[in-house]
C-alpha cells in the first residue's frame, strides 16, 4: 500500500521561475520559496473554536474582557467564559442553523441559546441539577463556554510558541463535519442529483429538509464535482489519505456503527467522489500505519491529508482532548523524526467550532459560507518562530498552497481545469483570503525538529 505514496514526479522550479542561476550545480536548480516544500501535511481533528483552544495564548485575537452572553433558561442573566479543566467536553449544536443562532447577526451570542434549544444537554438547562455540579462553569455556564489553556493542550501551544499559529482560520462553511470535509479536498459541498453528471449538482450543506448524500456502496460516487486530486492525478502529483485502520464505512455499511476506532464517512469523503472512482485512485486511501511508515522511510507523498479516528478526534462527547492531543503529536513526531522533514510543512486544524464560543463573527463569502473560527497552526523548517497570521484564513487557502506549488497556480475553476461543473465562485482567488505563504521564511536555515512526549501529563 506504501507504493502508492511514492514521492511525486513534480519538477523544481526553472531559473525564470525564481531560482538565481548562481545556485546551478551539476544541472540542478537551487529550489527557492515554496518549492522548499516537496510535502504538505494536512491533519484535521474535530469540533473546537478558536477561542474554546487560543482564546487565552499570549498575543492572539482572544477572548475579550467582557463578554455577555445570555442564558435563556436563566432569566437571559450575562455568562462568560471560564476555564474549563476537564479534558471531556460536552459542545453544542454546529449545524448551519446553530451557527446562525451563535452568530447572531454578529453579536456572537448566541451559543448558550443554541444549547438550550437542543434540549440534549440537560445541565445547559437546569445547572443546578442532580449530576451537573462537574459539567457547567463557575456561574452556571455549559460548557460550550469553556475554555482551555496551556494546562489542558501543552503541545498545542508549544507548537504556536515554536512555530506558526493562525487567529484567523475560519471554518470554510457554517456547518459540520461532512460539509468540512468535502470543502477541505473541494472547496465546495453539493447534492447531485445524477452522480455521475457533475453539472447535475447545486451548492448545499445538507439544511432545510435536505441530507447531504454519501456513498450507500462501493461503487456509490454523490460528490460529481471535481476535487484538487483529479488535478494532483492529472498532473502526476502523489497524494495519500490517511485513515484509521479498519472498515472504512463506504465498503457496504459499517457494522460496528459508533466504534470510536474508525475513521467516519464524514471525515473521509474521498471514496465519494466521481474522479477518485474513475482515476482508479481509491488505492491513495490508506491507514495510519501507512502514514508512519511512509515517514519513517522518506516516502511521504506529496499531499497528505491524515484524518484521527472518531475517538482520537477530539469530538466532544467521543474522545477527550488528551487522546486526540497524543494522536497529533505521534503524526506530527513521525513527521519530524523522518528524512522529508527539511521540506515538509505540516498544517492542524480542526474542522468546525463544535459549538463552542468565538467571539469573532466570520465573513461572508458566498451562500455556503465562512463558518466560526477554528484553530489553526502550522509548523515547518521554514516557519517563522512564534508568528501569529492574522489574515482572514480557511480551508480554501490550504487548496491555494497545494496549486501554487504543485499545479503551477492552476485554480478547482470549471472554467479552466478541464472538468466543468455549476460552481461560479473560485474560492482560492477571492479577495479576502490570506495567503499561507506569510507564515514562512524561506531564507532561514531550517529549524531543528520539535519533538514532544505525546502525553505530557
Amino acid at each position: 500500500m506504501v507504493a502508492a505514496c511514492t514521492k511525486a514526479s513534480s519538477t523544481q522550479p526553472s531559473p525564470s521561475a525564481g531560482a538565481r542561476p548562481s545556485d546551478t550545480q551539476a544541472g540542478k536548480v537551487a529550489a527557492e520559496g515554496i518549492f522548499k516544500l516537496d510535502h504538505l501535511v494536512f491533519i484535521v481533528m474535530e469540533n473546537r473554536s478558536f477561542d474554546h483552544y487560543c482564546g487565552k495564548y499570549p498575543g492572539a485575537d482572544g477572548i475579550p474582557r467582557k463578554v455577555c452572553v445570555p442564558h435563556p433558561a436563566l432569566g437571559g442573566r450575562c455568562m462568560s467564559p471560564y476555564h474549563d479543566e476537564d479534558t471531556v467536553d460536552i459542545g453544542g449544536p454546529h449545524t448551519a442553523g446553530a451557527s446562525e443562532t451563535d452568530v447572531n447577526g454578529g453579536k456572537m451570542d448566541g451559543f448558550i441559546q443554541s444549547v438550550v434549544q437542543q434540549d440534549e444537554n440537560p445541565c445547559a438547562s437546569d445547572p443546578k441539577a442532580a449530576g451537573c455540579a462537574d459539567r457547567v462553569g463557575p456561574q452556571g455556564q455549559p460548557e460550550v463556554m469553556g475554555y482551555h489553556t496551556r494546562e489542558e493542550i501543552p503541545n498545542y501551544w508549544e507548537y504556536a510558541d515554536n512555530f506558526a499559529l493562525q487567529d484567523r482560520m475560519f471554518a470554510p462553511t457554517d456547518s459540520w463535519t461532512l460539509p468540512s470535509h468535502l470543502f477541505l479536498v473541494s472547496a465546495w459541498s453539493g447534492i447531485c442529483p445524477d452522480h455521475d453528471d457533475p453539472m447535475s449538482c447545486r451548492p448545499s450543506l445538507g439544511g432545510d429538509g435536505e441530507k447531504l448524500e454519501m456513498p450507500a456502496n462501493a461503487n456509490d460516487t454523490p460528490y460529481a464535482w471535481t476535487d484538487i486530486t483529479h488535478l494532483l492525478h492529472e498532473a502526476g502529483v502523489s497524494w495519500g489519505y490517511f485513515v484509521a485502520p479498519g472498515p472504512t464505512c463506504y465498503e457496504k455499511a459499517c457494522d460496528r456503527e459508533g466504534a470510536l476506532d474508525l475513521t467516519t464517512g464524514f471525515q473521509n469523503p474521498m471514496p465519494g467522489f466521481l474522479t477518485v472512482k474513475e482515476n482508479g485512485q481509491r488505492k491513495n486511501i490508506l491507514t495510519h500505519d501507512d502514514y508512519f511508515e511512509a515517514a519513517d522511510s522518506g516516502d511521504l507523498p506529496s499531499v497528505s491529508w491524515v484524518m484521527p479516528s472518531i475517538g482520537q478526534s477530539e469530538h466532544p462527547a467521543h474522545g477527550d482532548i488528551d487522546t486526540g492531543q497524543e494522536f497529533v503529536t505521534q503524526v506530527v513526531n513521525a513527521t519530524m523524526e523522518g528524512p522529508d522533514w527539511d521540506s515538509t510543512a505540516i498544517f492542524l486544524t480542526w474542522d468546525d467550532w463544535g459549538g463552542f464560543y468565538d467571539h469573532v463573527p466570520p465573513t461572508e463569502v458566498d451562500e455556503l459560507g465562512y463558518g466560526i473560527r477554528v484553530p489553526g497552526l502550522m509548523m515547518s523548517p521554514y516557519a517563522k518562530e512564534g508568528y501569529i497570521d492574522s489574515q482572514t484564513l480557511t480551508f480554501d487557502a490550504y487548496l491555494k498552497l497545494i496549486e501554487d506549488r504543485f499545479l503551477g497556480g492552476q485554480r478547482l475553476d470549471p472554467k479552466t481545469d478541464g472538468r466543468p461543473d455549476p460552481r461560479t465562485v473560485v474560492r482560492e482567488d477571492l479577495k479576502v483570503l490570506g495567503d499561507l505563504t506569510e507564515e514562512f521564511d524561506f531564507d532561514q536555515d531550517p529549524r531543528p525538529p520539535l519533538i514532544l512526549d505525546p502525553n505530557p501529563g
